[in-house]
């Protein structure tokens, strides 16, 4: 569905702008598609498909299951997927690589517990945004305290003061979902939980690599292709598969995440062709004619970055296009610049974390697709309590908080 709904918005996007001739508007779509950003994202996409059926087919989620199970009781384990993720992804400072590594985790648990897969992946998804937000190696981070020109460390705190009441409320509406859907599930034979073995300790060894090396600043590609290596050694020291096993095992994975890339393809070209026909500079116009304050002057710069991020799917390019604006427009009315920062990271935060077409949700969907328990964008994002709550916290601080001139 979100695959023919782009294609349709592309149609439109190339045959309806009759002020440039039709090839150049074909070759720019084009280029739009093969921008280093979509690339890049389509390159992560390949690594976790990857990553996650190999991973599989070596024993390593059922064993994360088995110790996740052992370790946390089952109508705590929603929450306590929702804490993890956004622990790993404020430790690492990626969303994307939180995603990839968790979401087959998480998904693993739906079936022994009757709980949504939806859910499941939604309280992932809600975490790996908490962290990717307020973490100070997040390329969000860096992006928003750079066009601003303020300290890293400042920024935090200005996001913190909303982030974390919103990720509380948050724990505890996934801790409520949890309990509501473990509930039917609980008896003898729903709660036994097989023994740790060493087995399992050493299966789940590559999602421990991720995690080591990504606290150590290697790259999210990095991290997937010595992940999938190391899923694809173990599996053959611990007899799951054969040399031919593992190569086709990757190559199903990879397969499996086709139809999220062409959604990534798609969005990169009609980004790239509402640029060329002036869309961004007239929605930037728009909105900057509508500041009067520094409220609206807020308001506004979160409007100006979602929209962004609408368009581009991309938080981090959203960050940088609106910061230059959101700069010079604090300084005229006298709008502290920490305060500006936390306000257009947190909107690519909300934004990034719901649009169906966003990497962030196109992976879980791929994996959940690969995994068998294929679900629909709306689905997911029914599930994502986090980035709302966020939007709501935001926008009530930047109507009630009183600033100093």
């Amino acid at each position: 569905m979100t695959m023919m709904a782009f294609l349709a918005a592309c149609a439109v996007a190339i045959f309806f702008n009759r002020r440039r001739p039709l090839a150049e508007r074909v070759e720019t779509f084009a280029k739009g598609m093969g921008h280093v950003d979509i690339m890049l994202m389509c390159l992560i996409f390949i690594l976790a498909g990857a990553f996650a059926a190999v991973a599989k087919g070596s024993g390593a989620v059922d064993s994360a299951v088995t110790i996740a199970r052992a370790l946390v009781p089952d109508r705590f384990l929603v929450a306590g997927i929702f804490a993890v993720a956004a622990l790993i992804s404020l430790a690492i400072g990626t969303s994307c690589g939180t995603i990839a590594a968790t979401v087959p985790v998480a998904l693993g648990c739906a079936e022994p517990l009757g709980i949504s897969p939806a859910l499941l992946a939604g309280a992932v998804v809600a975490g790996a945004m908490f962290g990717d937000n307020l973490s100070m190696i997040s390329d969000t981070t860096i992006a928003a305290t750079r066009t601003q020109g303020v300290a890293m460390r400042d920024k935090f705190w200005a996001n913190a003061a909303y982030a974390i009441p919103a990720a509380l409320v948050a724990l505890v509406l996934y801790l409520v979902a949890g309990m509501v859907a473990a509930a039917p599930s609980v008896g003898a034979a729903a709660t036994a939980t097989a023994p740790v073995a060493l087995k399992d300790v050493v299966a789940v060894l590559p999602y421990v690599l991720i995690l080591v090396l990504a606290l150590a600043g290697f790259n999210v590609v990095v991290l997937l292709f010595l992940g999938t290596g190391l899923a694809m050694v173990l599996g053959l020291l611990l007899g799951a598969f054969d040399g031919a096993g593992a190569v086709a095992l990757a190559g199903q994975g990879v397969m499996g995440m086709g139809e999220t890339m062409v959604v990534a393809l798609l969005a990169g070209g009609l980004f790239r062709t509402i640029e060329a026909a002036g869309g961004l500079a007239k929605l930037t116009n728009w909105i900057a004619r509508a500041v009067r304050g520094p409220k609206t002057c807020e308001a506004g710069m979160f409007a100006l970055t979602g929209l962004f991020n609408l368009l581009t799917a991309n938080n981090t390019v959203a960050i940088v296009i609106a910061g230059p604006l959101a700069r010079a427009c604090g300084e005229r009315f006298g709008v502290d610049r920490v305060r500006l920062a936390g306000i257009i990271d947190t909107a690519g935060s909300v934004v990034q974390g719901m649009i169906p077409y966003g990497a962030q949700i196109l992976i879980a969907l791929g994996l959940a697709r690969g995994a068998g328990m294929a679900f629909g964008a709306g689905a997911l994002i029914g599930n994502l309590y986090y980035p709302p709550i966020l939007a709501v916290a935001v926008l009530a601080g930047i109507v009630c908080v009183r600033r100093r001139r």
